[in-house]
């Protein structure tokens, strides 16, 4: 299984219980009123489960961006 890490920015600041539940993410800093949140991720189905809970909590996407490793 290849594993890639994505960086995933929303809009305004995750609460630490929504934070716990996006398991695998970490923040990784908060800026100008967008947190960041980096983890790795095995499949697409794992991706688009995390982006549709945000979705589902009217969370706003910023934006998803594959960090390269090498």
């Amino acid at each position: 299984m290849h594993t890639e890490v994505f960086e995933i920015v929303v809009k305004g600041t995750l609460s630490l219980p929504l934070i716990e539940a996006l398991e695998g993410f970490t923040v990784t800093r908060v800026e100008d009123g967008n947190t960041y949140l980096l983890g790795e991720v095995p499949d697409q189905a794992r991706l688009q489960g995390v982006l549709a809970m945000l979705a589902d909590l009217t969370v706003e996407l910023i934006s998803v961006n594959r960090v390269d490793q090498g």
